[in-house]
């Protein structure tokens, strides 16, 4: 055989388009090839076979796109933009076969990651970059921005080597302190006081001495740039120049035109200054002052009426003749509420050359009065009336008690002028709630110190109101009398001689001069009745040794303890009362019995004492004798009966 053709074997050439085309339909079909071989073998690398409707295809994966086969390329999901694609805020991240998406600077993933897909819903944040305190330096301020911050200077700062605001990481620029330095300096002027150099400071200047300033602003502030403001103020040298003219009258002399220089003038004849001479002064303001005082015509006139010191009175008057005496009329009529629609009126007259007389007037306070002021005849003038109330002030002071119940004080009013004084006294007892004691009068004197007692009762709290006619104001002060001698006890005296003694009836005194604290009943030999001291204290109790010669307390009670009728208490009845022993009378002895009330308060202790009754060759009392007798007669029956029995 020949050789065999050179195409042997193969299809023809043309034929090979129709192979290829045929066999990826096969594939893309799903169906096996000619050479049997499974399609998912044949599947791309990027690509995954499934089986649909019983035919098996190759897909390319997620993140891919092709046919599967001979084709899966990346698919760009970041070509529509990162802002589609991930959100506001981001950059998009293309990788093979899939992305990610990552927050600009400035911005945090809600999820807290660093990268993220924004299928879960997360998305880029802002981040407050100013919650770091110390991001902006000392004295920086932070204000947080979209995506970043800036930096700005704190009040009283200013930025240095830099722009505001400013960025830490991109600028040079720091925060300083401002300081404005040492204050501009002004012509012939001075900074008052002390000053700092901060921002807000304020410094005030002032003329030195011989200059003058303008009605310009005299201070300057430290400003935020950190400079001072340019002061505008100024001075000059005080010139004043030739003296002010005064109407109808002259220049005295040639004054210099330098501060404190003072002008003199005097008035041309037939005219006069009733108030002084006329100067006028240099002022550091570089003028003239213009006096108030003027040459008037010598005419009778009163006026400028003014009220000083309260009660006193001034006027300027014009008289005829310079240094001439004039008598004034002074009439004075005033009205005040209290004590009821009261009217004080009166006349009082005044010779004097002054050209400025006062007077002094014994005023009511809180009155309201028109005073009217003429010259007397042959004078004539139109009266100068003014009209003004009184103030209310106290006229009495250091008020003082001596000799317990006597008052002295003293009073602002001049020495010779009379005035009445109201005195209102309210006195009470802390131990007797129905006492109560009110004395109300007044009394007059020119005295400056006036001393007066009053009739108080003892041992009683007072108070006492101290109120001058001519003040609204009273003066209340307290005192304390001390107690005296207590009412003198009302017995029924009686004398016994060799016979029993009588019950003694016990009655309550009345707590006139203080408060009642006991009654004691002592019994004392009689011969040292005459001897005896109520006042006295060392009084023994029975038992002790001092009894027989010198008596003793049989019996006390207290006040509280005494009803308000009388009772009765027996001498020698062997009973206790309060610590002392009613013991018996000794039998044939001479005694003095004495009822003993005593008083005591704020430390002081005051007695009073009656005889109770004389008791001369005692016996026992008829209530003794029995009881004796009964209980010998007791004796002998026990006595008896025990013999019997013995029998």
């Amino acid at each position: 055989m020949g050789p065999a053709p050179r195409h042997a074997g193969r299809p023809p050439h043309r034929l090979l388009p129709l192979l290829l085309l045929f066999g990826l339909a096969r594939g893309a079909a799903g169906a096996q090839g000619a050479d049997g071989l499974d399609i998912c073998a044949t599947c791309h690398e990027h690509a995954t076979c499934k089986q649909r409707e019983g035919k098996k295809m190759c897909i390319c994966k997620y993140g891919f796109v092709g046919n599967g086969r001979t084709q899966c390329v990346d698919k760009d999901e970041c070509q529509f933009g990162a802002t589609v694609v991930c959100g506001n805020h981001t950059s998009c991240h293309n990788m093979l076969g899939g992305f990610y998406c990552v927050c600009l600077e400035g911005y945090r993933a809600t999820n807290n990651n660093k990268t993220f897909i924004p299928n879960d819903g997360t998305f880029c944040t802002d981040i407050d970059e100013c919650e770091d305190s110390g991001l902006c330096g000392q004295g920086g301020r932070c204000v947080n921005t979209h995506g970043s911050f800036e930096c700005y200077c704190m009040d009283g700062h200013m930025p240095k080597s830099g722009p505001e605001p400013f960025h830490p990481t991109r600028d040079a620029t720091s925060c300083t302190e401002i300081d404005c330095g040492t204050p501009p300096e002004v012509p012939d002027a001075y900074v008052m006081g002390n000053y700092t150099s901060r921002l807000g400071s304020q410094v005030r200047y002032a003329c030195k001495e011989g200059f003058f300033s303008g009605p310009e602003d005299t201070v300057s502030s430290c400003t935020t740039l950190g400079t001072w403001e340019s002061p505008k103020f100024s001075c000059q040298e005080i010139n004043c120049g030739r003296p002010l003219e005064v109407q109808h009258a002259f220049l005295v002399g040639n004054p210099s035109s330098r501060l404190g220089s003072v002008a003199h003038y005097v008035c041309q004849e037939g005219f006069e200054s009733p108030g002084g001479k006329i100067t006028s002064v240099c002022t550091e303001k570089g003028t003239w002052t213009e006096s108030t005082l003027t040459c008037t015509e010598i005419i009778t006139e009163i006026n400028e009426v003014s009220v000083f010191n309260n009660t006193c009175v001034r006027w300027q008057t014009n008289p005829r003749r310079v240094n001439s005496r004039t008598e004034y009329v002074i009439h004075i009529k005033g009205h005040r509420v209290e004590p009821v629609d009261s009217v004080h009126e009166e006349t009082v007259n005044l010779t004097t050359d002054s050209r400025t007389p006062e007077v002094c007037l014994d005023l009511y306070q809180g009155t309201n009065y028109t005073v009217s002021i003429s010259t007397a005849p042959p004078r004539r003038s139109v009266p100068a009336i003014i009209w003004f109330q009184t103030a209310v002030k106290q006229t009495i002071s250091n008020i003082s008690i001596f000799n317990e119940t006597c008052l002295r004080w003293k009073t602002l009013k001049r020495t010779g002028i009379e005035e009445m004084y109201f005195l209102h006294i309210q006195g009470q007892r802390w131990y007797q709630k129905e006492f109560a004691q009110e004395i109300i009068f007044n009394v007059t004197t020119s005295s400056q110190a006036p001393e007066m007692c009053l009739d108080l009762r003892p041992g009683t709290n007072y108070s006492v109101s101290v109120r001058a006619s001519s003040s609204a104001l009273p003066v209340v002060i307290s005192l304390t009398t001390q107690i005296t001698e207590p009412p003198l006890p009302e017995v029924d005296f009686f004398t016994v001689r060799g016979g029993p003694l009588p019950r003694l009836k016990l009655r309550k005194a009345a707590e006139k001069n203080g408060p009642i604290s006991s009654y004691q009943v002592l019994v004392v030999p009689l011969v040292l009745q005459s001897a005896f001291s109520c006042d006295s204290e060392g009084a023994a109790l029975f038992f002790s040794n001092a009894s027989d010669a010198d008596g003793y307390v049989a019996a006390e009670l207290l006040a509280s303890d005494v009803p308000d009728d009388a009772m009765e208490i027996s001498v020698g009845d062997r009973l206790y009362y309060g610590k002392y022993y009613n013991a018996p009378l000794k039998i044939g002895n001479d005694y003095c019995i004495i009822l003993r009330i005593t008083s005591e308060w704020n430390k002081v202790r005051r007695c009073s004492c009656a005889v109770w009754a004389q008791v001369k060759g005692s016996s026992l009392a008829w209530q003794h004798v029995v009881g004796v007798g009964l209980g010998s007669m007791v004796v002998v029956i026990v006595l008896a009966f025990l013999s019997f029995l013995a029998v």
